[in-house]
């Protein structure tokens, strides 16, 4: 089996309105699925709230735990958007303001026959060292400082940032995913399911029941791996192992079994 470089990131969800429920977010997903990518494994994400004891804590943790860590929420121009200071704090360094930001969101806020105002001021203020993060849609840009990328929580926004934070990375081996799908539940297929993980340690298998509106209940099992031969290897007796149990398993684009499903609580 090839040696493969391992990568792993983490996110950190931060506001209060995603906890209480009113905002969802919408960000987790498309950062994951752009990290895998490029080579880089979502290893954990985080929701906390707008506490800077809390923030400056995770933050300080997680960056020496990961490679990459993510942050979205709390960098706008409210009293509540207090990321910029915790991750200041985090570091122990200082703030600055930019003056090409601001000179660039002064332009864009009088183009709307507005006034800049020390609130929007906040929005072009940085830690110490940090490098920004460019964004054509609201102008004023995330930041990278180290190993750890400060982005918006808006998704179009958090994006854009995204895509100028892929070209500071630098990814392992890609973690590859072969899909299936039968009629068995999960009791049936449970002890198979087992001795086939057993076997396979470097291989994840997941199992995810489904009620499908064209098929009916279902159960997709997905496998993640970085070896190919091995993953195929595992996808294959995978399959016999379910017409062995009486199934009548198919394969399945793994992402594409997902977005269409509507999973059952476990």
């Amino acid at each position: 089996m090839a040696e493969s470089k391992i990568v792993k990131a983490c996110l950190i969800l931060i506001g209060n309105e995603i906890l209480s429920g009113r905002t969802q977010d919408k960000n987790l997903a498309f950062i994951a699925k752009g990290l895998n990518e490029v080579g880089i494994q979502m290893g954990a994400a985080y929701v906390i709230p707008d506490i800077p004891e809390t923030i400056i804590e995770l933050l300080n943790k997680t960056r020496a735990e990961f490679d990459y860590v993510f942050t979205t929420g709390g960098i706008g121009p409210t009293h509540d958007d207090i990321t910029t200071e915790c991750v200041a704090a985090a570091f122990g360094v200082g703030l600055y303001r930019d003056p090409e930001t601001v000179a660039a969101m002064t332009k864009r806020v009088e183009e709307r026959g507005e006034t800049m105002n020390d609130a929007r001021l906040r929005m072009a203020t940085f830690p110490e060292g940090a490098e920004l993060l460019k964004n054509e849609i609201s102008v004023a840009p995330g930041y990278k400082l180290d190993n750890v990328f400060v982005m918006a929580g808006v998704p179009r926004i958090m994006q854009m940032m995204f895509g100028e934070a892929i070209k500071h990375l630098d990814g392992g081996s890609k973690v590859l995913s072969r899909g299936l799908a039968m009629d068995l539940g999960e009791g049936t297929i449970a002890d198979s399911l087992s001795a086939l993980q057993d076997k396979y340690p470097d291989i994840d298998i997941g199992s995810y029941p489904q009620m499908r509106q064209d098929r009916g209940f279902m159960v997709s099992l997905v496998l993640r791996g970085r070896d190919q031969v091995r993953l195929d290897e595992a996808h294959a007796e995978t399959m016999q192992a379910m017409r062995d149990l009486g199934g009548s398993p198919v394969e399945e684009d793994p992402d594409k079994a997902q977005a269409s499903a509507e999973p059952e609580s476990k």
